[in-house]
């Protein structure tokens, strides 16, 4: 009684979240189907470094898989709000099902091929295109504003827990089985989100379509929105920076493990690992203080040191240096993430919410196409070590000037508004 009592207190007081039954059903199957994601991931860019033995093509591969995400999602946001999330996301996550087990049947028919990989890649972008800011937007109609941070935290404590385990069994996997079973576990782990999602009873929002309204007009509307926004503008465009320079780990982890430290499989599996267990403790770190509010100072600070860190990444000698510099810039991604994430949904107008996700979802994954062929390159011509290195002064750099940039418009029109009184 003691034990249950305890576990109530503690997700009313720090997992208020999942006091909402729509979401933990939609929780429970993330956990589940997130494993197999991360199995994915990491098979994925193992077996293309295998089948080409060359950084810039693994990049390519995130290029690919990315580039929907850059060139539709306005529209995407545009689209979503006009029908149930819930059904969306039925279509979306039995796509990516459908595409992981083909992986796994081209691998174990031995007749995977490099050319298959991309096609593969850039038909779950699009899938995602679509699946991300949906994602986004649903949460705050199975939960409320009132526990949408804390929801936000949950989510990437799930994201960061699988990042840890999915990892590890997929290192596994590959060094005993192959990379096949990867992609076969990540395809039947979309059964337990699908059956989560047919359970979920919720109030959709759908907006309302306006006489004379298009679709570009919709766009244009949302980015003019965004751009008046002070906090709104500022925060996306940290985002930007981040998610193009600092989200490139399936990238530069793999070269980095084989070039540089001259180690196998298992030792990429434990880094990424150590990625997980950094990202999984700033996921609980958002979760515990999640009833404070989001705030965009920490957003700033965050931008900065996650900047920092990437420097070091370049530094480390070992793979230990190396594990314990990827858990500190996990950790610092998770509270600059989730706090932007929330940032953004809790200050966006209902009406406008998806549009300015979907533009979250293009600066924060959508950059990522030039941040994985940036990256590609660097490793290519600098090694891993020296593509973290430039990473890290060109995250800095740009953030400095943004916060600067802002910080000279608020203190302008703070006099401003003096002078007028």
């Amino acid at each position: 009684m003691n034990i249950r009592s305890a576990g109530v207190r503690l997700v009313n007081n720090h997992f208020h979240a999942l006091t909402h039954k729509n979401y933990r059903y939609f929780w429970f199957g993330q956990c589940v189907s997130l494993i197999g994601t991360w199995m994915q991931n990491i098979g994925q860019s193992w077996l293309v470094l295998t089948l080409t033995g060359s950084p810039f093509l693994l990049g390519l591969v995130g290029t690919i898989q990315f580039l929907p995400i850059t060139c539709f999602s306005l529209f995407a946001g545009a689209l979503i709000d006009k029908f149930p999330k819930k059904n969306i996301l039925l279509v979306t996550q039995s796509i990516s099902m459908v595409l992981a087990l083909t992986l796994s049947v081209l691998v174990f028919t031995d007749t995977i091929k490099y050319g298959y990989v991309l096609t593969i890649a850039f038909l779950l972008g699009l899938s995602n295109t679509i699946d991300m800011p949906t994602r986004q937007s649903f949460n705050i109609e199975i939960v409320g504003k009132d526990d949408l941070m804390n929801a936000i935290a949950l989510n990437s404590t799930t994201f960061n827990l699988a990042r840890i385990i999915g990892p590890s069994i997929g290192a596994v996997m590959m060094a005993y089985l192959g990379a096949g079973w990867c992609f076969l576990l990540n395809g039947l782990s979309f059964i337990a989100v699908i059956y989560g999602l047919t359970r979920i009873q919720a109030i959709p929002y759908v907006r309302q379509k306006k006489k004379g309204d298009g679709i570009l007009k919709e766009i244009k509307d949302g980015i003019q929105y965004i751009a008046r926004d002070r906090l709104l503008a500022q925060t996306l465009l940290l985002v930007t920076i981040i998610g193009t320079l600092a989200y490139n780990f399936n990238v530069l982890i793999p070269v980095f493990t084989r070039d540089v430290l001259h180690l196998d499989e298992k030792a990429y599996g434990m880094l990424m690992s150590c990625l997980g267990v950094g990202s999984l403790a700033g996921a609980l770190t958002m979760s515990f203080r999640s009833k404070r509010g989001p705030k965009l100072a920490q957003t700033i600070i965050c931008s900065v040191v996650i900047a920092c860190f990437l420097f070091l990444n370049g530094l480390s000698g070992s793979v230990y240096l190396l594990g314990l510099s990827l858990a500190a810039t996990g950790f610092f991604n998770i509270l600059f993430s989730t706090n932007s994430n929330s940032l953004l949904q809790m200050h966006a107008k209902d009406e406008y919410r998806s549009r300015v996700m979907s533009v979250y979802s293009l600066v924060f994954a959508g950059s990522t196409p030039v941040g994985n062929l940036l990256m590609g390159f660097m490793a290519g011509k600098f090694g891993a070590d020296g593509a973290y290195l430039w990473s890290g002064i060109l995250c800095l750099l740009p953030c400095l000037f943004i916060i600067m940039v802002f910080r000279a418009k608020k203190t302008a029109v703070e006099q401003s508004e003096i002078a007028g009184s």
